[in-house]
């Protein structure tokens, strides 16, 4: 699995104008083809009279998955400059759609992909990225007497706490760089005198 990768902070949309033609560029973070094409579907919907909505997705830590439509422009000239501009962007979990408003004047093939990748780029920069880490899961079981202690501990010194459980004992389920494991190991071990139990889990993405 990758260590570390970016994705789109926020939901947003950016626009633009080029001679008279409108380029409204909606991002989304996704975790699934699924979500993207729902995404896609929905900007449609909200903008039923615009001529085209070009789209352009990557999906997996590592951009395994990587999908892009030109709806109508001149094959190359709009899904894949956006492609592009998210993959030189190192952005995975994303989907753009930008929809284009037409407003009379042809922008050739050069200016079609100046355009179309150039508000996606603009869009980037304004709604922000974010780094996720990979992370592996760990949960500790601890008794009632030291759990406010570790859990106070574990916030304060910047640890992932992900969940709390309480019933006879008290789970905390956090994530941890598999770097750290075994120094992990050791402050619960002091921390707890010995008496918490640690289990590992499978791994996850988390904010870095």
């Amino acid at each position: 699995m990758q260590e570390q990768y970016r994705t789109l902070a926020r939901e947003g949309v950016h626009e633009i104008e080029i001679n008279k033609s409108r380029f409204l560029c909606a991002l989304a973070p996704v975790a699934t083809e699924a979500e993207a094409q729902d995404f896609i579907a929905r900007i449609r919907r909200e903008h039923p009279t615009a001529r085209h909505h070009c789209f352009a997705y990557v999906l997996g830590a590592d951009g395994g998955v990587q999908k892009a439509g030109d709806d109508g422009e001149p094959g190359g000239t709009a899904g894949v400059p956006m492609l592009q501009m998210l993959v030189r962007r190192e952005v995975r979990f994303v989907v753009a759609v930008v929809t284009r408003y037409f407003g009379g004047v042809k922008l050739g093939a050069g200016g079609l992909i100046r355009a179309y990748g150039g508000v996606v780029g603009e869009a980037l920069d304004a709604l922000g990225t974010v780094t996720r880490r990979r992370f592996r899961l760990v949960t500790v079981t601890v008794d009632h007497q030291r759990a406010g202690r570790v859990e106070n501990d574990l916030r304060t010194t910047g640890r992932t706490v992900r969940e709390v459980t309480y019933g006879a004992e008290v789970r905390i389920e956090i994530g941890l760089p598999e770097s750290d494991l075994e120094a992990f190991r050791g402050w619960l071990a002091d921390t707890t005198a010995g008496t918490a139990r640690l289990e590992l889990g499978g791994e996850a993405y988390g904010d870095a």
